[in-house]
């Protein structure tokens, strides 16, 4: 890997914060208000979310929005991807009309401790309601069936069986719900088991609030606004995917050509439950309806698309939990499941996070150049 690309990604959260809120310096030069604002989120010390805002500064046209860190450990290759865009497309920017908001490690707690849930157990993306009364616990049903698949159960004493076990899980579960199913139970997030993966959580997380204000402050004060949130492992490997929702509009190839980018996805508020973009454009349909709004996911693949992939992301994924919440008796068995989980999210390799800055370069080209944000 060149050196130069090396430096924007960090190895641990206090490294990668302590980059972010250096960039402020050279925010400042443009946007001379700017401010760096950190929040203090969840029961242990000094887990922060770190934002660095600016209005425009002659006429409030458009505001630039960068998230990262959703979910925890995927936050190294935003903060990354934040690092590239502050030294380089910087100067593209005209500060006159366009305002920035760049968020660093929306769950801290996540991103510190190489998790992707919060101390909660709650995947973030999941926790996002419009109208706190309308989670039904029972949303998903694909996961209740299968919920013995996906909840830890005593100390892994043996990996190996262990893993054996969990493939046969999964190939009955496909077998009996199909892989459709199966797909189901995972994309929607869950509501009931506090200790299963892809809990959406009881109650509204800190961070969940947290970014709800930001979403409403930069609705009200834009008359368009151009979000783009970083996460990694879903879509083909070394490839970036956008990820939209369907109130969005336009289809896929529409957005392809649009964006000039090959890999896009289109999902439903039916079938992810509490999603942070849908809540995005929701709030701007209830509130906001004059207001333009691009709000999307942007994936940097790892395992890849296949249907081996996607098994081994969801052994990945229930390994994990089940580690971290009953442990494990060999120290081989622990770094194992640390080792893929790692990646799946973070890989330690050369041209995956080559290919991260690359595909970062293409798609903030891409969509920035179309929404007029880069000159």
């Amino acid at each position: 890997m060149t050196h130069k690309t090396d430096h924007y990604f960090a190895k641990n959260y206090e490294q990668s914060r302590e980059t972010f809120r250096n960039h402020l310096d050279k925010i400042q030069k443009k946007w001379p208000s700017a401010t760096l604002s950190t929040k203090s989120i969840g029961k242990e010390e000094d887990n922060t979310i770190d934002m660095i805002y600016s209005e425009a500064l002659t006429s409030n046209d458009r505001v630039l929005f960068f998230t990262s860190g959703e979910h925890g450990i995927e936050g190294y290759a935003g903060a990354a991807v934040i690092h590239m865009f502050v030294e380089e497309y910087l100067d593209q920017i005209d500060p006159s009309t366009t305002g920035i908001c760049l968020i660093h490690a929306l769950n801290p707690w996540g991103m510190r401790h190489f998790r992707r849930v919060t101390e909660n157990n709650v995947d973030l993306n999941r926790n996002y309601f419009y109208d706190e009364n309308s989670i039904r616990r029972d949303v998903n049903k694909n996961y209740a069936k299968e919920s013995d698949l996906f909840l830890p159960n005593g100390k892994i004493t043996d990996l190996q069986e262990e893993k054996h076990k969990l493939y046969a899980q999964l190939i009955k579960g496909l077998a009996k719900e199909g892989y459709a199913g199966l797909k189901k139970a995972k994309g929607m997030g869950q509501f009931e088991f506090e200790r299963g993966v892809y809990f959406g959580g009881s109650t509204a997380e800190e961070s969940a609030l947290f970014l709800k204000d930001i979403q409403e402050k930069l609705l009200g004060t834009y008359p368009g606004v151009v979000h783009m949130d970083w996460h990694t492992a879903l879509g083909p490997t070394n490839e970036i995917t956008m990820v939209i929702s369907e109130n969005d509009g336009r289809d896929v190839k529409e957005l392809q050509e649009a964006y000039n980018l090959n890999n896009v996805e289109k999902y439903t508020p039916e079938k992810v439950k509490g999603d942070s973009t849908n809540h995005f454009y929701k709030l701007k349909e209830e509130a906001y309806p004059e207001t333009y709004l691009l709000s999307a996911l942007f994936e940097f693949g790892t395992f890849g698309t296949d249907k081996q992939a996607e098994i081994r992301e969801f052994m990945t994924i229930i390994l994990e939990n089940h580690l971290y919440f009953e442990g494990a008796e060999s120290v081989d068995d622990i770094q194992w499941i640390l080792g893929e989980f790692e990646a799946m999210f973070y890989p330690d390799d050369s041209e995956w996070r080559e290919s991260v800055v690359n595909e970062a370069r293409h798609g903030i080209e891409g969509v920035l150049k179309k929404e007029e944000i880069l000159s």
